[in-house]
């Protein structure tokens, strides 16, 4: 039986984030598709790797490996008594020292008190700002995992914030690579179906006219016009309303004869 908390690299209390980040880490150094090595021994890590995230992210698969792995092995978990960064952290007022208290709760089994920590934070400190304290990788993982928290929380407006640095940061240098897709898809959700009617309209409006610059589809963009042109609609204020309307409807036609025109080419 392969221990798969050491396929990950992760310690046997990793929590759920930990486990989610390192597998998404192997999986951009195993996957065919980028590995440098062999064809055949990039597929079997990458199968391992794969295997071994299926069972620790399942929490009943995860339950049942613990089980009979560390008793077959009589492996023992075991907890130095050393400084207390926990403790000292959350002592301490300063904008780093409350950024890392955030990441440090997401990592460690406390999600509650990292999102309680974030929203008191950008609520209470103007200018408050989690990217400035890490590595521009740490805040991307942490700061989608923090996003896929918040959203479980119905934080969807401060969920997208944090996603859309992330896909700016990813366009410009990339590091989700094979991931991005999913961050792309997770932001599109956020803005399409948990907007509108969880949050003011005067939010919603914000997300989506930020989204119009985070290089999404033509229809993608109509929707968020239309949408907008409906708060607009809903906020007394119909000329801003019918600009958005007109704008929406120019970008589906314009789509309809990009899509035509791409057709009649293949036919040809």
């Amino acid at each position: 039986m392969e221990n798969c908390y050491e396929i990950l690299g992760v310690a046997h209390d990793a929590s759920a984030s930990e486990i989610k980040r390192a597998f998404r880490q192997k999986a951009k150094e195993y996957h065919p598709d980028t590995s440098k090595r062999s064809d055949a021994e990039t597929t079997a890590l990458f199968r391992r790797l794969v295997q071994a995230y299926d069972i620790l992210s399942d929490a009943r698969q995860r339950s049942i490996f613990d089980n009979s792995f560390f008793s077959r092995y009589h492996i023992r978990r075991v907890r130095k008594n050393s400084f207390d960064y926990h403790a000292w952290l959350s002592e301490r007022s300063d904008d780093e020292s409350r950024a890392k208290l955030i990441f440090w709760d997401l990592m460690h089994h406390r999600e509650d008190e990292a999102v309680s920590e974030f929203k008191r934070m950008m609520t209470s400190r103007a200018g408050f700002n989690l990217e400035r304290w890490f590595s521009r990788e740490d805040f991307m993982d942490y700061g989608y995992i923090l996003a896929e928290e918040l959203t479980v929380r119905g934080e969807f407006y401060d969920a997208f914030l944090l996603l859309e640095r992330i896909i700016k940061m990813e366009y410009k240098s990339d590091y989700f690579r094979l991931f991005f897709p999913e961050v792309i898809s997770f932001a599109l959700h956020i803005l399409k179906s948990n907007i509108e009617g969880n949050t003011s309209d005067e939010l919603a409006l914000d997300a989506w006219e930020r989204a119009l610059d985070l290089k999404f589809s033509a229809a993608d963009d109509s929707f968020f016009l239309k949408k907008m042109a409906e708060a607009y609609l809903r906020l007394g204020d119909r000329h801003t309303a019918d600009i958005c309307f007109e704008e929406s409807e120019k970008l589906i036609k314009k789509d309809q004869f990009r899509t035509r025109g791409v057709y009649d080419t293949v036919k040809e």
